[in-house]
């Protein structure tokens, strides 16, 4: 471990992100009573140009009057490459109040996007005596924001997540796809032919470098990292297989783009009886083994050491915080 410690960002619970067009009331209610940890109100893809200026003040309505319960309450503003974005920014900062809880700024190129939303919230943060700092979510989904992922990661004090945008991502990349994540037919790998020439196929996870370079940049700047959009959200077991994947890479969380995937986020981001119960006996055994002067001590045949501890821990700790909701 580094002298100097990873500082880490606001603990919040966010197994399912449900996303919400800002320019429908009905949605936005309907948000506010969903057992989603997270939701984010959009002002960006899911709003029609024409309809940005009503989706923002619908949207702050929405903050200010609905009850969110104990929802972490985000909003997408528009990219720093458009000339909604600094409406969207001073117009929350100053009319919505202290349940703000986030910022979502897509599209992250460079570390300079974020530096410019900080410069903007904080003003106005000090102009208008808000009493509760906003944090940002950063979602990574151009060729040009995944190069410079490090930078962008520490690039503000405000800053708790990196998400995967899926499908920009692929439109950056120029990639052979139109759908909104998931596996493709054609990446696939063929094992050699056996006697009988009969061959295997393998599929692949496309998305598999994306994902963990984002983990990583994440959890070295002590920030979730959540997984984005599934965008059949008639498959359930497509998004359960989607998100098992990005969990077990180091993902607290998966975006919910329909109502049905709430629960699914919900159930694939909390660890199992079994996971925990496993983590239990590990801290049980190396309690026995380090009194022992041991460092390191068998359970069920396998090896386990400090390294044992520190993973069994993460997961207990993760089980106190949904005990608290």
């Amino acid at each position: 471990m580094a002298f100097l410690p990873v500082e880490q960002a606001p603990a919040r619970i966010n197994r399912s992100e449900l996303a919400v067009p800002g320019s429908n009331s009905r949605f936005l209610e309907k948000a506010a009573q969903s057992d989603a940890d997270v939701v984010f109100l959009d002002l960006e893809d899911a709003v029609a140009p024409d309809d940005k200026d009503r989706a923002r003040k619908l949207v702050i309505e929405a903050i200010n009057d609905l009850d969110w319960g104990r929802k972490t309450v985000s909003v997408r503003i528009n990219a720093t490459d458009t000339h909604y974005m600094y409406r969207d920014v001073v117009d929350l900062m100053e009319n919505a109040g202290e349940r703000l809880d986030l910022i979502m700024l897509p599209k992250v190129d460079v570390a300079e996007d974020v530096y410019a939303l900080d410069m903007l919230c904080t003003q106005i943060e000090t102009a208008k005596n808000r009493k509760k700092r906003v944090g940002f979510e950063l979602i990574i989904e151009t060729a040009r924001g995944l190069m410079n992922i490090d930078a962008i990661a520490g690039a503000s004090k405000r800053n708790e997540s990196l998400h995967f945008g899926v499908a920009d991502f692929a439109a950056s990349m120029k990639m052979r796809t139109t759908q909104i994540g998931g596996p493709h037919p054609d990446y696939v790998v063929l094992s050699n032919a056996d006697d009988n020439g009969n061959r295997d196929t393998y599929w692949g996870d496309m998305w598999h470098y994306a994902i963990v370079r984002i983990v990583v940049a994440a959890r070295s700047h002590g920030l979730r990292p959540i997984d984005g959009p599934f965008g059949d959200f008639s498959d359930p077991d497509g998004y359960r297989a989607q998100a098992n994947r990005a969990g077990v890479l180091g993902c607290e969380g998966k975006w919910a783009i329909h109502p049905s995937q709430v629960a699914l986020g919900n159930e694939l981001f909390s660890p199992s009886e079994v996971e925990v119960t496993k983590a239990k006996r590990i801290l049980e055994a190396m309690e026995v083994a380090q009194k022992e002067g041991r460092g390191a001590v068998a359970l069920d045949g396998k090896l386990i050491d400090l390294a044992s501890i520190r993973q069994a821990e993460v997961l207990i700790a993760t089980v106190e915080k949904l005990k608290a909701l």
